[in-house]
């Protein structure tokens, strides 16, 4: 019994453009066309370019917030701890639990869990680090850092088809289309 050997697997098709203007004009019609698993690659930001992927809203700044919470409660907790159950001293006849002392260590820890939240935050979402990404495996990508714009629609896609997707960024007028294997 012999097989057919499998074809690997594809992990997008990948459109190249010669301006941003052609970049965004793609990136809005594939939208339009009802593509959401895509990305656009440019050699600085564009910010037409991340409206038209749809891309409006960042979990960022909530994830900021709640290490901020995280850490005022931290190091409002770790001074209350010391001051009033483990080691309680009466200095001055002044309450152990003298909260204007702890203003100042208890903001310090929020802006330090706060920035760290904020930092670690954006490397999960963005899926960092990542040694290695399927566009690497294309030779022309090596542009994009320099002067050229890719579209890249991903398999994962519903509505990808190899043919009709690459038919579709033909219609784009790109300067190369190429199949990215995974």
């Amino acid at each position: 019994m012999s097989h057919a050997p499998l074809s690997p697997a594809i992990y997008g098709i990948l459109a190249e453009f010669d301006s941003p203007t052609d970049l965004v004009y793609a990136t809005k019609a594939a939208y339009a066309a009802g593509y959401r698993k895509m990305d656009a690659y440019s050699p600085f930001p564009i910010e037409e370019a991340s409206e038209a992927l749809g891309f409006h809203k960042s979990r960022v700044p909530l994830i900021v917030l709640l290490g901020g919470l995280l850490g005022g409660l931290s190091g409002f907790g770790l001074q209350y701890w010391i001051n009033v159950i483990s080691y309680p001293l009466n200095i001055g006849g002044k309450p152990y639990n003298s909260w204007p002392a702890f203003i100042v260590p208890t903001f310090e820890m929020t802006i330090l869990f706060a920035g760290l939240a904020g930092v670690f935050g954006m490397f999960a979402l963005n899926g960092l680090p990542m040694p290695y990404h399927p566009l690497f495996n294309v030779d022309r990508f090596s542009a994009v850092t320099r002067d050229k714009f890719f579209l890249c629609v991903e398999a994962a896609d519903p509505k990808f088809d190899v043919v009709d997707t690459q038919r579709f960024m033909e219609s784009l007028k790109p300067l190369s289309i190429s199949e990215v294997p995974h």
